[in-house]
């Protein structure tokens, strides 16, 4: 069985965060999903799982850091174009995130852009073309 992840995430409103992450490509999972959780599946491998405050307070007694004014970790998903890169950040924004909160990543071998969740999460996206980046040894330095 390949390593999976479950990134566990707290959400003000869990029908509107389940509805934003639909809009960007993830599909809800209703086996383990119920009024306090949505299990968002990116793919086989990568899971989201939206919980609401009261749901996340259960796995742990550190207080809930406001993502918009705070940020302890940042996602990136892989795309497989960069035109795949740009339709999910605008599916992002169009369904209520923001889009490029953060600069874009572009170098010949990789591009990248960025979206906020409603409730602040910052999620990356990129394409990269990995035959060409053993070709970039200097880009660790940039």
């Amino acid at each position: 069985m390949p390593k999976m992840i479950f990134v566990n995430l707290p959400v003000t409103d869990l029908k509107r965060a389940t509805a934003f992450y639909e809009a960007v490509g993830a599909v809800k999972n209703p086996q383990f999903s119920d009024e306090t959780a949505s299990c968002m599946v990116f793919s086989e491998t990568i899971f989201a799982m939206l919980l609401t405050h009261d749901k996340f307070r259960q796995f742990t007694p550190k207080p809930i850091a406001d993502a918009r004014t705070s940020n302890q970790v940042l996602f990136c998903l892989s795309a497989d174009s960069r035109s795949d890169v740009d339709d999910i950040v605008a599916r992002a924004a169009a369904a209520g995130g923001m889009a490029d909160p953060g600069p874009k990543d572009e170098y010949s071998f990789m591009y990248g852009r960025s979206f906020e969740d409603p409730d602040g999460h910052m999620w990356g996206v990129n394409w990269m073309d990995l035959s060409a980046a053993p070709l970039q040894p200097d880009l660790a330095n940039a």
